[in-house]
This record gives C-alpha cells, structure tokens and sequence, in this order.
C-alpha cells in the first residue's frame, strides 16, 4: 500500500481538517488513534497525506452518528490493519443493537397500549363481611390494598413486594394498620409492570419507564418521547446507511 500511498496527489493536515471543519490537531489525532492510515513524511518530517487519508476520515465522519465514536474508531482501526471482517462482525453488531431497540420501543408501545386499568373493588362497609382479614380484604380509604390487586393482576402479593423494592410501585402505607395501600396511580403502574415483565424485561429495565410514566402523570404525555425515540432510532438506520456508503468507497480506494 506504500507505493499506493506515494502514487497520490499529496495533501496537508490543513486540507484534511478544512473539508470537514476541524483543526489539524484533530486530523493528527485522528491518525495516532489508527482511524487514519499512517502518514508519509517529508524529508523535514511534516505529515503528508492522500485522497486514500481523505476517504478514511469522510469514512469515520460518516460512522459515527449511526455507530457512535468508539465503535466508529474500532471500524476503522480494524479495516487499516486489514481486519475487515472484524470491522464486519463490529457493524453486524451495531444493527442487531438497533433491532433489540426497536424490538424494546415495540414491547413498551404494546404494553402501553394494552394496559386496562385496574378497577378497584367497592370500598368494603361496615356492615359488610369481608371475606378475609387484614391487607387482602378490599379496599381501604383512597386505595387498594395488596390482596385484590394482586388477584386481579394474576400474580401473587410476593410479587408486588418485590416491585415495590425495585422501585416499580410506592404504595403508602396506612397509618392505622401499616398496610399497604395502592392508589390510582400505583395500580396503574403496577399495571404496565405486569405487561413488561410478561414480555420478558427485567426490572432493572421496567423501572425507568415507570419512573417516567408516573413523572408524567400517566402513559398518553409519553406519546411524544415515543414519537422522538422512533425518530431518532429511524435516523440511527439512515445514518448507519450513510456510513457504510462511505466505508464502502474508502475500502474500494484501498483496493
């Protein structure tokens, strides 16, 4: 590739970095990371570089916005030290990361849009019998307690602690008894964490959704980060579309 390289017009670091609007710094930075081949050097030892410099740099440039920097860098350093297929498996990766997340926006849209809110039972009366005691026999003031919601999600009251030390739910506590006592808003969010985990997702991942739809106030104000998480994954596609044109045309100019 030597002969290649000396075969070329010769170009500066300054004619690199004024393409893209960088500083040379960059541009010999860039070389010492192994994004660029190396440069030749003059008899007084200034860098000199070639349109093959100038497709490696447009190449990176173009990788990064759909693959991030450091896997763009892994890229390049792999085809300049003639790893290409290792540069291959780097990029297969990144889109199997994007299908997992589109995969993950599909499964918290679906269970959105499948939550059914939870109705709480009849507040119980006085004279009413109830059928058990304590926590499991309805409902209390302003809320449910952790036996019918756990009846009526399927699951069984274990669970629902375990939520609640995840974080997915924070039902009060009432100050009388010490039950637990889950409002609206907790059957609501214990609602969507029942979807999540039935679709596979561990609470480490459930929890910050449920963190937003309760900062939210609900799931319909989540409808525009939705809308922004589909968008910015569609222009992870095209960029990654994007770069791999431009790899394309650097490893066609190494031959």
């Amino acid at each position: 590739m030597g002969k290649n390289l000396q075969s070329r017009e010769r170009l500066r670091p300054v004619d690199l970095a004024r393409e893209h609007g960088l500083s040379t710094q960059a541009v010999r930075n860039y070389e010492e990371a192994g994004i660029l081949p190396a440069a030749d050097r003059t008899p007084h030892g200034y860098r000199t570089y070639t349109s093959l410099h100038a497709g490696a740099l447009r190449a990176f440039l173009a990788l990064v916005p759909g693959h991030g920097h450091r896997t763009a860098t892994s890229i390049m350093r792999a085809v300049n030290r003639g790893g290409v297929d290792e540069a291959f498996r780097l990029i297969d990766e990144s889109h199997a990361q994007l299908l997992d997340d589109r995969l993950t926006l599909r499964a918290v849209e679906r269970a959105l849009r499948d939550l059914e809110p939870v109705k709480e039972p009849e507040p119980a009366t006085a004279s009413e019998p109830r059928a058990g005691s304590g926590p499991t026999a309805g409902s209390g003031p302003g809320g449910t307690f952790i036996g019918p919601l756990a009846g009526k999600l399927g699951i069984r009251p274990a669970t629902l602690r375990a939520w609640e030390r995840a974080g997915l739910v924070c039902p009060r506590r009432d100050p009388r008894t010490g039950y637990r006592v889950y409002d609206e808003a907790d059957v609501r969010d214990a609602g969507l964490a029942h979807q999540l985990r039935r679709g596979g997702y561990p609470l480490e991942q459930i929890a910050p959704l449920i963190a937003q739809v309760r900062g939210a106030g609900g799931p319909e104000p989540l409808e525009a980060a939705l809308c922004d998480w589909h968008g910015r994954l569609s222009a992870r596609g095209r960029a990654m579309l994007t770069g791999a044109a431009a790899l394309e045309a650097y490893l066609r100019e190494r031959g």
